[in-house]
């Protein structure tokens, strides 16, 4: 199996980032409000989970089951998840134009921020 450069991992979470993005911007009020929540019971449960040795890995781990989980029940959930766990690896600060990929990150949890405070 080929080694996955920092580069290739930064891609995979830029596409993944945008899908999520995606998924945010075309959900319907209901969804995004279900989307806010999970994110938010997403960012409690990695903030209980200690880091180890500076890496995120334990927490992004975390969020990656719930994740599966809502998707394979075909839950929108499962996009709060997914944006956590990048999140987390963002956070990291340690892969290529890393500071992009946040910004991104920051656009999408401005989205269900914004959905958070109208209910």
């Amino acid at each position: 199996m080929p080694v996955r450069s920092e580069q290739d991992e930064a891609n995979d979470l830029l596409e993944t980032l945008v899908f999520t993005l995606g998924v945010i911007v075309d959900s319907d009020v209901s969804s995004r409000s279900r989307i806010s929540e999970a994110h938010a019971d997403a960012q409690a449960l990695a903030a209980s989970i200690p880091m180890d040795g500076g890496s995120a890995r334990p927490r992004i781990v975390a969020c990656l089951e719930r994740f599966n989980a809502h998707r394979e029940a075909g839950r929108v959930e499962a996009a709060g998840w997914m944006l956590a766990a990048i999140q987390g690896r963002i956070a990291e600060k340690n892969l290529p134009r890393w500071e992009e990929l946040q910004i991104v990150a920051d656009k999408a949890v401005q989205l269900l921020v914004g959905e958070r405070n109208l209910h």
